[in-house]
């Protein structure tokens, strides 16, 4: 058994390259639901369905785990899938999200008890950061801020323009107006570590700017240790295989922006 990681779009490849730094030796399949990416804007039932289109084909592709490496699909859909559908269709394996390890991390990171979250408008919308710290430091203030042509610009390749400099600050400049006592800002969605650079221009040097990779890879591999019965079920051969809804052509050249590397064989998958 496998594990997998699924994202809207090319985002979650960041999540996959710190994963599998810190857990080489597993074996994984990436998939990518490019051709209907983003997600973002998206009803909450759209999301939902085909995040749960996603899971089962990497149930039908033997992944004993499936991290969804997307704020969106975490937020929107992950609740409902492993209370509703898990027990129907796969009652043996897992689904995780991205938000919560992210959310466990914040109260040792902030000394101020405010945070900013910049992410996609249907992360904001569904308010899952807020509802998940209220549950485990409930005096942590949170404003969270919409970046809509964030994804765009790191989709489109884009992240060192004037346009990515223009909308970066801009964004940051509202969140830190909305609230000048934060201190820490948890970039909510998997593509923003790309706009890293551009945003650590625009935020001052006293507050901290939070990627998730490395939060997602130690949650995981301490579950891993904690959920033995889970381990023991996955090979350990370091291999990784990709599939997308998109043409494979297209998903491989993306692709390597993300994840640094050659470009990677990709496999095209219908969702449906």
């Amino acid at each position: 058994m496998k594990l997998g990681v699924f994202d809207s779009g090319y985002g979650g490849l960041t999540i996959l390259k710190n994963i599998r730094a810190a857990l080489p030796h597993y074996d994984y399949i990436y998939l990518g639901d490019n051709a209907r990416a983003p997600y973002g804007p998206r009803s909450f039932d759209v999301i939902y369905q085909y995040t749960l289109q996603a899971v089962r084909a990497l149930f039908e592709k033997d992944c004993q785990l499936v991290i969804l490496a997307c704020n969106t699909a975490s937020a929107k859909a992950l609740r409902t899938i492993q209370q509703c559908d898990l027990p129907r269709i796969a009652p043996e394996r897992r689904v995780l999200g991205v938000i919560r390890p992210t959310v466990e991390a914040v109260p040792q990171l902030t000394k101020t008890a405010h945070i900013g979250i910049l992410a996609t408008q249907g992360t904001v919308s569904s308010r899952s950061y807020q509802l998940e710290l209220k549950n485990i430091a409930p005096d942590i203030s949170v404003t969270a801020l919409p970046c809509p042509m964030w994804v765009p610009l790191v989709e489109y390749g884009a992240t060192e323009t004037p346009g990515a400099d223009y909308f970066v600050s801009e964004r940051i400049e509202t969140l830190l107006a909305k609230d000048p006592l934060i201190d820490t800002i948890v970039l909510g969605c998997t593509h923003y570590p790309l706009l890293l650079p551009t945003i650590k221009r625009h935020v001052p040097k006293n507050i901290k700017v939070i990627e998730q990779g490395t939060l997602v890879a130690t949650s995981l591999a301490n579950y891993l240790q904690r959920h033995v019965e889970q381990a023991d079920k996955l090979s350990q051969e370091g291999t990784c295989n990709y599939f997308t809804t998109e043409q494979p052509e297209n998903f491989a050249t993306a692709a390597v922006n993300f994840i640094g590397a050659e470009q990677p064989q990709a496999f095209q998958i219908e969702l449906g």
